[in-house]
């Protein structure tokens, strides 16, 4: 059984989740921005600590909360090894973990898989536990992430979809960083039917499609 809880926070329709497992009082934080407070708040309603804080990315509408909570929780941070090579906005000093790519971490009894899925970061990636996929700004619903900022790749999103993502299960619960499609949450068999860019099966289409 797994503890979810996605909040809604920010201007630009951020999904921030708490998740853990559910015999458990431990829950990590992913991609906290906007309101450090409100996920405190959520967390001590649920009758949680926090016991780590993990990181899809390092644009600040994905990580501006962190050094709050850091001032007030000692806990680890989990950065995608080649995210904090590329971006100093995710160091946090000691504080930071850096994880490689299909790393298992355990947190609070939880295990959680890290999926490298660059494209929209060179570090970019997924969190994956018990059917329930974290998606940060690889995936949307309806949607996938921009390939146009600094440390982009078309190329590189289009192998997370149609590889990495294309090993997972079609009823794996896909929980995105935005609320940007039609439902805020999805699944990967419902993307795979309606999704633009994983109905663009071939490099060239998706290229074609991301313009």
């Amino acid at each position: 059984m797994l503890y979810l809880r996605q909040l809604t926070l920010g201007p630009m329709k951020n999904f921030i989740y708490l998740i853990g497992a559910q015999d458990s009082k431990v829950a990590t934080v992913v991609d906290p921005c906007w309101d450090a407070k409100a996920i405190e708040r959520q967390l001590e309603q649920d009758g949680r600590t926090l016991g780590a804080i993990w990181l899809s990315h390092h644009h600040y509408d994905h990580i501006g909360s962190v050094p709050e909570l850091l001032a007030r929780h000692d806990v680890p941070v989990y950065v995608q090894a080649k995210e904090h090579d590329f971006s100093e906005d995710v160091r946090f000093g000691d504080a930071v973990k850096k994880v490689g790519a299909d790393e298992e971490l355990n947190v609070g009894g939880l295990s959680m898989r890290c999926l490298h899925t660059p494209g929209h970061t060179p570090g970019s990636m997924c969190l994956l536990a018990q059917g329930a996929l974290v998606s940060g700004d690889t995936v949307f619903a309806d949607h996938c992430g921009r390939c146009d900022f600094e440390g982009s790749s078309p190329e590189q999103m289009f192998d997370s979809l149609h590889r990495v993502l294309k090993a997972l299960p079609d009823d794996t619960v896909l929980y995105p960083g935005h609320d940007y499609g039609a439902v805020p949450v999805s699944s990967l068999g419902r993307e795979r039917k309606v999704n633009p860019y994983f109905l663009a099966d071939t490099l060239p289409k998706f290229l074609a499609r991301r313009g």
